[in-house]
């Protein structure tokens, strides 16, 4: 496939300005629209202007949406305006026959399967969200499924694990590598609010990124209006025990970590491992050790501060 020009919404973000990067590097003429998302017409009007442009434009596209502000403990309204932002931007009149094009949307392998039994999960796995959050990861999916059957374009999901890296907004309130780091930097303790024996999967955000990249152009040459829907993982399971290990490691000295308490605790899922058995070819990588990925990660928060 020639050189695509890919519009990625959401790269400014954190996995989106990453997969930015990997993209231009592979070759892709990137384009990354600033939307006003306080604005929900606004920004479903900019974003709207932008696919169809994208579409029209005569060359091989991807459409690559890493946006997202919600976390786990958001609540059911803050997820409307992203609602009615992708209804109106995915709103097709039909085929694109004119170029090739494909998809991909960043979902949350931590949100759909939270409820979920049985770890470590992969894609046969029936989703099972415990928050919002979760539940409005699979409706932007159905909503990607029915764009990509009616244009044509082949359709990656990426149920994705906990990314961690250099970064990060510290201002949301998740990433636990982050936070820790950040915690510490800032004399504070850091408060825990789920069991330490709590298992996640971390994957590094330039790996995941060249995930992304490299299963875009895997998706490519597939059945038109096609989805994949993959997990994104390490495919390493790490409590969070040992996440203050690797970070006090890095510090050199301990973490003042304390016991908290947060309703929202009750929508995580204590043990969220994962593997995958769709496109395994995308995780035959040697993916950055944990423990160089931590220390790259405190070394960027405290650069930052």
């Amino acid at each position: 496939m020639s050189a695509a020009t890919a519009l990625v919404v959401g790269g400014g973000g954190f996995l989106g300005g990453a997969v930015v990067a990997a993209l231009e590097h592979a070759g892709d003429r990137v384009v990354v629209p600033r939307v006003p998302w306080s604005d929900t017409e606004a920004a479903a009007t900019l974003l709207r202007d932008a696919v169809t442009s994208l579409q029209a434009d005569g060359a091989p596209w991807r459409l690559v949406w890493c946006a997202g502000s919600g976390i786990v403990a958001t609540g059911e309204q803050a997820f409307a305006a992203e609602a009615t932002i992708l209804g109106r931007v995915l709103d097709t009149t039909g085929p694109t026959a004119d170029a090739p094009g494909s998809l991909f949307f960043a979902s949350s392998a931590g949100g759909v399967y939270a409820g979920a039994s049985g770890a470590p999960f992969d894609e046969d796995t029936e989703p099972l969200p415990l928050a919002p959050y979760g539940r409005s990861r699979l409706a932007a999916e159905a909503r990607f499924r029915d764009f990509a059957e009616a244009t044509g374009a082949p359709l990656l999901v990426g149920r994705i694990s906990n990314l961690y890296g250099p970064g990060a907004n510290l201002r949301k309130p998740q990433g636990l590598v982050s936070q820790l780091a950040l915690a510490h930097i800032e004399g504070r303790p850091s408060s825990i609010y789920v069991p330490m024996d709590t298992t996640r999967d971390y994957l590094y955000i330039d790996d995941a990124a060249a995930m992304v990249a490299d299963g875009l152009t895997a998706v490519a040459d597939g059945a038109a209006g096609a989805t994949t829907t993959k997990i994104f993982a390490s495919q390493q399971g790490r409590t969070i025990t040992e996440v203050v290990e690797a970070v006090s490691a890095a510090f050199d000295e301990p973490l003042d970590v304390r016991e908290g308490h947060d309703p929202a605790a009750t929508s995580h899922g204590r043990d969220l491992r994962f593997r995958s058995r769709v496109m395994t070819r995308l995780d035959a990588r040697t993916h950055v050790p944990f423990d160089v990925g931590v220390r790259r990660t405190v070394d960027a928060v405290r650069a930052g501060r």
